[in-house]
């Protein structure tokens, strides 16, 4: 199961969470690919005044044996979402179905 963690120690960042247990910090995904998901990522965030999402008190996706079956049961919207989207652009709106 060496593929669903990964930590970089040599990071300047890391730990770029807090976290109790650094050797349990997940750096597989470092950029969290559930961004686009707003409020339905399942993480904790909060908006800036500016309207920006900010994940920095978020440590879901970095949590060995959690984070990784997280995204990617998450991964499964964000599939749907662009899809769909791309349905809209190209008139096939027909063709639109809940992935769920």
């Amino acid at each position: 199961m060496n593929y669903k963690f990964n930590q970089n120690k040599n990071c300047e960042f890391f730990p770029c969470h807090k976290m109790e247990n650094t050797e349990n910090f997940n750096c597989l995904f470092c950029y969290c690919p559930l961004y686009m998901l707003g409020n339905e990522c399942g993480g904790k965030y909060k908006y800036t005044a500016g309207g920006i999402k900010d994940c920095s008190d978020c440590i879901l996706p970095h949590i060995k044996d959690v984070g990784y079956d997280h995204i990617q049961k998450k991964m499964m919207e964000v599939i749907e979402i662009v899809r769909n989207e791309h349905l809209i652009e190209t008139g096939e709106e027909d063709k639109i179905i809940s992935l769920k």
